[in-house]
């Protein structure tokens, strides 16, 4: 059972759940960039929460399918179409075979997510089949689809009965983004009125752009060490201050140690938002201290373990 890839759009990739307990190694865990949504996804599909699935960023793609497959599709929101006719995502989708399904571009948001029940047969490097491109690992071959690629689908193990997912777990996709966040290591290095400002202004998402990390446009910041450090351990979400004061969000294929202060870090009960983000978006910190931060993921995993149970695996 086959999925060929018609239109593979700007970057489409296999994820699965992330790698871990190899950052000591230097490799980062990867995995969805919006792991939530991703999970909503599975879920849909009748799969496991970390099933291997598609991530499409931000102008779409198109497959062909060669079998009757149960599909589910999440993460940002966009305009699908079955063979011409428009079907609902957050809904389980059947698509027959023969049949064309086209993902459009998102309307907000970067990332939609694609899911088939069984999964998505991939190549599993260091323990998981997510795909790593910088190192060319996991997924499809270690890079992003191409039109023509034709993807296995595993076999289910049994038929999922079709689900639509519940209006409270819909997570709401829009252009302007606000990230709980804490400060950091290097906080100390910005002056008072910096620390104020960096929890008090609005950045836009410039053009540097992709799961690595995100240039934030807006105010810019010196440290007392002009931007550069001994390396040190990042991870996603670390806000790191380069020497040019343009601020750096890390994404989830971020490298695991740099040398630019880190001056905050976005709180994990929000990580999976950082995935979201696109070039021109907006994006806002909320300061909480650490325990505060603790408290609000304890409660978001409480709430969404209702309709995703097991989903701190992959937040």
């Amino acid at each position: 059972m086959t999925i060929r890839v018609v239109k593979s759009g700007v970057q489409t990739t296999v994820q699965a759940r992330p790698r871990s307990g190899l950052r000591h190694l230097g490799v980062p865990a990867s995995g969805p960039a919006d792991p939530l949504s991703f999970a909503l996804a599975n879920r849909l599909a009748g799969n496991a929460l970390d099933a291997a699935g598609l991530e499409i960023t931000l102008w779409g793609a198109a497959f062909a399918f060669d079998t009757d497959a149960l599909i589910g599709i999440a993460g940002a929101p966009c305009e699908v179409r079955r063979d011409g006719r428009r079907v609902d995502t957050h809904a389980t989708i059947l698509a027959r075979a023969g049949q064309q399904l086209d993902i459009g571009p998102a309307t907000a948001g970067a990332r939609t997510y694609l899911a088939v029940a069984g999964g998505i047969a991939a190549d599993t490097v260091l323990g998981s089949a997510a795909t790593y491109l910088p190192a060319e690992l996991g997924g499809y071959s270690g890079r992003a689809l191409r039109g023509g690629d034709r993807l296995q689908i595993c076999d289910p193990p049994g038929r999922p009965a079709p689900v639509t997912t519940p209006e409270e777990f819909r997570p709401p996709t829009g252009r302007a983004i606000a990230l709980r966040a804490c400060e950091s290591a290097e906080s100390g290095l910005l002056d008072d009125e910096a620390r104020h400002r960096l929890f008090d202004c609005n950045f836009t998402v410039g053009a540097r752009a992709d799961r690595m990390g995100l240039q934030l446009d807006g105010a810019r910041f010196e440290t007392t060490v002009a931007g550069r450090l001994e390396t040190a351990p990042v991870f996603p979400g670390t806000l790191q201050c380069p020497g040019d004061g343009r601020p750096f969000l890390l994404g989830i294929d971020a490298q695991t140690t740099g040398g630019y202060p880190r001056i905050a870090q976005v709180a994990r009960v929000d990580r999976h938002l950082i995935g979201q983000l696109r070039p021109g978006g907006h994006v806002r910190f909320l300061r909480r201290s650490p325990e505060a931060a603790r408290q609000d993921l304890d409660s978001m995993l409480r709430y969404w373990s209702r309709w995703l149970p097991g989903i701190e695996a992959l937040l």
